[in-house]
């Protein structure tokens, strides 16, 4: 099968209510990374000295070297950055959750102290911060056991939260595939949680953010002051507010990394940032694992049959007669190039069209002429396919009157023997009235124009019947 795994629709226009708690028309949530004593550096067994995430302008590892002023910063953070940032969020009783590096903690035991005794969630951030990029996925497999493994002899949990960061493209199935974590946040293709399946799995995400995230102090484009921190933060907040007050609730992370934003220059913007979000009583500042157990609660996982993931018997089966008595414009759209944006009823429609249209005008023709007269003779003898004859029941075609059943077979017979098919209208999207109307309108039309118009309504009825059958 030809099939495309990327998910480009999510939601689409369908946003679900997230029913924030106390009627919050926002969620924003506080995440600060604890990555100090895990980076790249000889001492912990790698081939170099990290080059990331330091205010080190332009910054690369180096091989088989030890970065004395690199191991400093990240120290700062440690030794500075993390108690400033400590004394802020529990100063103003404000949770968040630590991205928590197994190695880091396990090095930095007094911290982990102040974390849990502020009742912090302390999610798993992998075993080392280092990239994943090119790591075999055996290897990989193994350091998130290893990390879960230690972080919960450090901290005396288990993480309930996995966030990776400098991940491989296997890292989101391979955090599923463990069953023992209740969400992962190795995305950032959302304003909202939602459920991924992975095999049998129904896999809670809760997207992360690169944009509202400290880390843009140090690369370009980025920041420079704090200053520069907190308007990006502002708008965000106020933008997001704005449209939950519209009717769109939706979350808002917030990256922080102890030796970036603990810095004092840097900080002063975030604490502007909170005193601005603190004005409001609409807002819902939880930690990520809260975020977790309301979303199960209030948009438990369902599954639903997912056309691209179906067998060619199967799809066919099910679509085959979305357009009226033509199964092979299921058959090709099945060879199409498929993925998760079909499995949705604007999305399937478009491929059924897109095999439709490819076709040849005798084999379009074919499909024409495969519908029946509107409230005609296969009509009154119920010989009408279950669809067609509810979409005629919808508009009232099952009950005319003995006037208006004898306009209609005039128009039926005058209609054909001009333009050699039936007419055909998307009759859901019309009264008894609008279809006697068009009716009329459109028999002036010339063959070819007919033709055309005959089959945008072939493919607005597909588009409909798909409605019932697909789940958005």
């Amino acid at each position: 099968m030809n099939r495309y795994p990327r998910d480009m629709i999510g939601y689409g226009p369908d946003r679900p209510d997230p029913q924030w708690p106390g009627g919050a028309k926002i969620c924003v949530q506080f995440v600060l990374n604890y990555e100090e004593g895990s980076e790249n550096n000889l001492l912990h067994g790698d081939g170099g000295s990290e080059g990331f995430l330091s205010d080190i302008p332009g910054s690369q590892p180096w091989p088989g070297l030890r970065h004395w002023n690199m191991e400093s910063i990240y120290e700062y953070g440690a030794r500075a950055g993390f108690w400033r940032l400590h004394r802020l969020f529990t100063g103003r009783n404000l949770p968040l959750t630590i991205y928590g590096v197994a190695s880091a903690l396990a090095r930095s035991p007094e911290q982990v102290e102040a974390m849990k005794d502020a009742g912090w969630e302390i999610a798993s951030h992998g075993l080392k911060w280092i990239e994943h990029r090119d790591m075999p996925e055996e290897e990989e497999r193994a350091q998130i056991a290893e990390a879960i493994r230690l972080h919960t002899e450090v901290v005396g949990t288990p993480p309930r939260g996995w966030y990776t960061g400098r991940c491989s493209m296997n890292t989101v199935r391979l955090t599923a595939e463990t069953g023992k974590l209740d969400y992962i946040s190795d995305t950032y293709d959302d304003d909202l949680p939602y459920w991924l399946q992975v095999g049998d799995r129904d896999q809670l995400v809760i997207p992360y953010t690169l944009e509202a995230n400290d880390m843009r102090f140090a690369g370009a484009p980025g920041w420079v002051t704090g200053h520069d921190f907190e308007e990006y933060l502002i708008d965000a907040f106020d933008t997001l507010r704005a449209e939950g007050h519209a009717g769109a609730p939706a979350m808002m992370s917030v990256g922080l990394h102890c030796r970036l934003v603990g810095r004092p220059g840097k900080i002063a913007g975030l604490t502007r940032f909170l005193d601005h979000i603190q004005q409001f009583d609409d807002v819902w500042v939880p930690r990520r694992e809260d975020i977790a157990d309301h979303w199960a609660k209030v948009h438990p996982p369902t599954r639903a049959p997912r056309p691209s993931v179906m067998d060619r018997d199967t799809f066919v089966a099910t679509f085959g007669g979305i357009y009226e008595h033509s199964q092979w414009v299921a058959e090709r759209a099945f060879d199409l190039e498929l993925g998760p944006a079909h499995d949705r009823p604007a999305g399937l429609a478009n491929a059924l069209a897109r095999a439709f249209r490819s076709a040849t005008a005798e084999e379009r023709m074919a499909v024409l002429r495969a519908h029946p007269d509107l409230a005609g003779k296969l009509s009154q003898a119920k010989r009408l396919t279950d669809e067609s004859t509810s979409e005629q029941a919808a508009a009232g075609l099952d009950a005319l009157t003995d006037s208006e059943r004898a306009q209609f077979t005039t128009l039926n017979t005058a209609y054909t023997e001009k333009q050699g098919f039936p007419f055909i209208i998307a009759v859901r999207d019309h009264d008894k009235a609008q279809i006697l109307a068009a009716f009329e309108r459109r028999l002036a039309n010339d063959p070819d124009t007919e033709f055309a118009e005959a089959c945008r309504q072939v493919e607005r009825i597909a588009r409909l019947r798909l409605e019932s059958l697909v789940r958005k």
